[in-house]
C-alpha cells in the first residue's frame, strides 16, 4: 500500500514537471486546442499505466514522454483524417438493392418457395440488365459498393479517383436504377 503511494507521488512530480514543456511541444504540432488537451491526457495516461508496470519501468522519463506524445500525436492525425472522409447527401440515400432485400437476399434457413425463387431470379435479371446500361464509371462504383460491400475510401483508393467523385458516380448510379427498376419494384409490392 505504501509504495502505491510512493509511486502516486512520482507520477505526480512527472506530471507538474513535464507538462508545460509538452503543453508547449503538443500546441505547436495540434491545431486545435480541444486535441492538444485530449492528447496531454492521454499521454499521462500512458505514463500512469507505465509507472504502475513494474514489468517494464521507465528508465528516461523525458525522452519516453516525448515519444509516446509524437505517437499520440500521429495517431490522432491519423484516426481524424479517417474520420474526415467527405460524407454528402448521396451517401443518406438508400440503397437500391434495398428495396429488392427481401427478395434478392432471402434467409437461408427457409426454403424459398418457387414464386420467391423466380422473383429474385427476375430481379436478378434485370439488375444485371440496368447495369449494363450504366455508363462504365458509374456502374463499376456501383458494383463496388452495392455488391462487392466496398466502401467509399477503398474504392477511391481502387481506382484512383477523389471520394466526392466516387459518391457522385454512385448517386447518379442510384438515380438511374431507381428509375429503371421502379416498374419491377411496383410489381413485386403489388404481388
Amino acid at each position: 500500500m505504501n509504495r502505491q503511494k510512493g509511486h502516486e507521488g512520482d507520477v505526480e512530480r512527472l506530471i507538474v514537471e513535464h507538462q508545460p514543456q509538452l503543453k508547449a511541444f503538443i500546441h505547436r504540432r495540434v491545431s486545435s486546442k480541444e486535441d492538444a488537451e485530449d492528447i496531454l491526457q492521454d499521454v499521462f495516461y500512458q505514463l500512469v499505466k507505465a509507472v504502475n508496470n513494474t514489468m517494464n519501468p521507465i528508465e528516461q522519463v523525458t525522452a519516453w514522454l516525448y515519444r509516446v506524445t509524437r505517437n499520440t500525436i500521429i495517431n490522432k492525425g491519423k484516426k481524424k483524417s479517417e474520420e474526415e472522409w467527405p460524407v454528402s447527401q448521396y451517401e443518406e440515400e438508400e440503397s437500391v438493392l434495398s428495396d429488392f432485400s427481401t427478395v434478392l437476399f432471402a434467409d437461408d434457413e427457409l426454403t424459398p418457395s418457387p414464386e420467391t425463387e423466380y422473383m429474385r431470379s427476375l430481379v436478378w435479371q434485370e439488375l444485371k440488365v440496368a447495369l449494363a446500361e450504366l455508363p462504365s464509371e458509374q456502374r463499376e462504383v456501383f458494383e463496388l459498393m452495392e455488391l462487392e460491400g466496398f466502401s467509399v475510401k477503398e474504392v477511391s483508393e481502387l481506382i484512383s479517383v477523389p471520394a466526392n467523385t466516387v459518391l457522385s458516380r454512385k448517386h447518379y448510379a442510384v438515380k438511374f436504377l431507381r428509375k429503371r427498376l421502379e416498374g419491377l419494384y411496383n410489381d413485386i409490392l403489388t404481388y
